[in-house]
């Protein structure tokens, strides 16, 4: 069994009472629930998961998977770590995506978790494929669980296009889908400007490079293969993150936000992209 990602959650199932899970045990600090109190993500310390967490060993094998090295020490956070290694918690019936973030020596740094499911979303998502067609709402969250960013893929037909903000509202920008056929691409666009972007390497979507607005190379996404059992029987998709530079805001939060969140963008709306 894999643990949730932390966050407040019933202390019980059906309990009124929200009890903060610091990602591997339950702590103290309590708060009352309800509708003005609702607990952070969809997901709950008694979802049935398959797996365990990621040792440091399969992290940094992952890595090498992705053809990535060992590179410089980072500043420990998640816009400040040159590799990202992102693992989606793997599930029996998948409800809400989640995502534990580590840096290149194993250390989880982060985590990634789909919120605001309603009981009619959770419904569509387990009984049909309208899932993919509707309004998403994930947060970017550090290790005490606390947002960073977080991001809205408003409802779509075609095309993604994802909104990113700070926890407080504040806009930083978006990521906005340029093409359906052939390699996708995304656009980073900050007050009508573009500021950089994403572009798949093959039209399966899987590899990305990430660009700053002259086209250089800033970063990299690489999905790392977990095995056929993992891949045919579930939807869980692994990769890794290069970058290449440390890089100023917007863009800095933008290249974070895409690389966490492509998999909703496009690979978790369609298999047919991923």
């Amino acid at each position: 069994m894999s643990n949730p990602a932390p966050g407040w959650y019933p202390e019980a199932p059906g309990s009124t009472v929200l009890r903060w899970w610091d990602g591997t045990r339950w702590t103290a600090n309590t708060q009352p629930g309800g509708a003005q109190r609702q607990p952070r993500g969809d997901a709950s310390p008694w979802e049935i998961q398959l797996g365990g967490t990621p040792d440091p060993d399969k992290i940094k094998e992952q890595q090498r998977r992705a053809g990535v090295g060992q590179v410089a020490q980072g500043g420990g956070t998640l816009f400040t770590e040159p590799v990202l290694v992102v693992n989606q918690k793997v599930k029996l019936i998948e409800m809400a995506n989640e995502y534990s973030v580590f840096d290149q020596h194993g250390r989880q740094i982060g985590a990634v978790a789909q919120v605001g499911q309603s009981t009619l979303k959770k419904a569509a998502r387990f009984f049909t494929s309208l899932d993919q067609f509707m309004t998403h709402h994930l947060e970017v969250r550090d290790l005490t669980g606390q947002p960073v960013l977080v991001l809205t893929r408003p409802a779509k037909v075609f095309k993604s296009r994802i909104l990113v903000q700070r926890p407080g509202g504040q806009p930083v920008g978006e990521i906005i889908q340029d093409n359906v056929f052939g390699k996708i691409r995304f656009a980073f666009v900050v007050d009508g400007q573009q500021v950089g972007g994403i572009q798949a390497e093959n039209w399966r979507a899987w590899n990305f490079a990430v660009t700053d607005h002259t086209g250089t190379e800033i970063a990299r996404i690489t999905k790392t293969w977990e095995g056929l059992a993992k891949t045919m029987f579930t939807t869980a998709d692994n990769y890794v993150v290069q970058i290449h530079r440390p890089l100023p805001d917007p863009l800095a939060s933008l290249v974070v936000a895409s690389a966490l969140t492509v998999d909703t963008a496009l690979k978790q709306d369609s298999r047919g992209f991923g």
